[in-house]
């Protein structure tokens, strides 16, 4: 049976899977983590789950009979730095295939260093459009999370007016401009939209603009420290009175900082909770506790991603015969596979998949709708 309290060795490589005492380790898999920066918050529960999907793959008989080995990279830092230590793993440490949760500055990078000649699954919630040999992309984009949900705030809510807050980068600024076509086709009007530096720590000026522009729903694509701090001052400034707030990442971890006092009228969208209901979402959930403990990094979309990304690889190369790319892409179109989040088809090298929303008032997510087989609109053309 699979020691159920793995632990990462130091050098960042995690122990080759043992069956009956004996190491194996067929192929290497990075996994590339932002331990540190805006997204370190996200780091422990990505690697957490990246080991349990490790042990389910090996436990299944490995990718194609070969057992498979995690090696981690933290890729928090700039992109030039995350490329050269994706570099080193893939020409130093021979490894195979690439899994990656960090941001799209990083991708990117990584694209120009891989140029199609290794496999590379990119997990996050992402602006969209990415595209090229060997890439395979499972993470909701703005598309799939707004697009069906705008209308459904809108109606339930009765709310007209929107006030868009991010960060300044391509993420908050691409989805800001789907997000008001969605907005203006259900009938209402942006009324302020602002894009805030990572260092801003300090959200009164912007709270003020809030409240003086009349808006009764603000869409917030802050990061991390950031989403925690603005909705944390939002709620002080008595903000949730006049208008809803809905994130396109807040996750369990964001919303444990920001804090049940904080939480009113607040609302996330995404393709997992872990609130969601099914099978493979509960068994998920009860292996992830009892491998790693009731004081595990809390579950949530950006982490789980990562096993969902393994699973993708795993599926990929067993339809493909092998880890080559040529091999890989020709396989993507039309594959099903099953993750947490149910069944998933992978169309246009993303990923059609479910999408909820959910209420955080309570202090903790509670769906209230779901969307199924939402189709991403920045997915590739084959």
């Amino acid at each position: 049976m699979l020691n159920k309290t793995l632990r990462l060795l130091a050098s960042t490589s995690i122990a080759a899977m043992m069956i009956g005492g004996t190491a194996l380790a067929d192929i290497k898999v990075g996994v590339l983590v932002p331990d540190s920066g805006p997204a370190g918050l996200f780091g422990p529960s990505t690697r957490n789950a990246a080991e349990l999907a490790a042990q389910k793959i090996n436990a299944g008989g490995g990718i194609n009979g070969e057992q498979i080995e995690l090696v981690f990279a933290d890729v928090g830092v700039p992109p030039a730095e995350a490329a050269q230590a994706a570099l080193r793993l893939w020409k130093g440490e021979g490894v195979q295939a690439f899994i990656g949760m960090h941001d799209s500055a990083v991708r990117e990078a990584l694209l120009g260093r891989f140029n199609g000649e290794v496999p590379y699954v990119y997990t996050p919630v992402y602006e969209g459009g990415a595209c090229a040999n060997g890439l395979y992309v499972t993470g909701e984009t703005p598309s799939q999370q707004l697009a069906p949900v705008i209308p459904y705030l809108m109606g339930t809510e009765k709310v007209s007016k929107w006030y868009l807050i991010g960060h300044d980068y391509n993420w908050p600024r691409d989805t800001n401009a789907l997000a008001k076509g969605y907005i203006d086709d259900a009938g209402g009007e942006v009324v302020g939209e602002e894009y805030l530096p990572f260092s801003v720590a300090e959200f009164d000026s912007s709270l003020q603009r809030i409240k003086e522009s009349g808006a009764d729903a603000v869409l917030i694509t802050l990061v991390g420290g950031g989403s925690v701090g603005f909705n944390v001052s939002f709620a002080g400034f008595g903000m949730d009175d006049q208008a809803i707030r809905l994130g396109t990442l807040i996750e369990e971890n964001t919303l444990a900082g920001i804090g049940a006092d904080n939480v009113n009228r607040l609302f996330s969208t995404s393709g997992y909770f872990t609130s969601i209901k099914g099978e493979a979402a509960a068994s998920f959930a009860s292996d992830y506790a009892a491998t790693f403990g009731a004081d595990a990094p809390a579950l949530n979309t950006l982490g789980q991603s990562s096993y969902e990304g393994l699973m993708l690889l795993d599926a990929l190369a067993e339809k493909a015969g092998s880890l080559d790319v040529a091999a890989m892409d020709a396989a993507a179109e039309g594959l099903t596979w099953t993750t947490p989040r149910g069944d998933n088809t992978l169309t246009g090298r993303h990923m059609a998949q479910t999408i909820y929303l959910a209420d955080g008032s309570s202090g903790a997510f509670e769906v209230v709708t779901s969307f199924g087989s939402v189709a991403s609109s920045e997915a590739c053309a084959n």
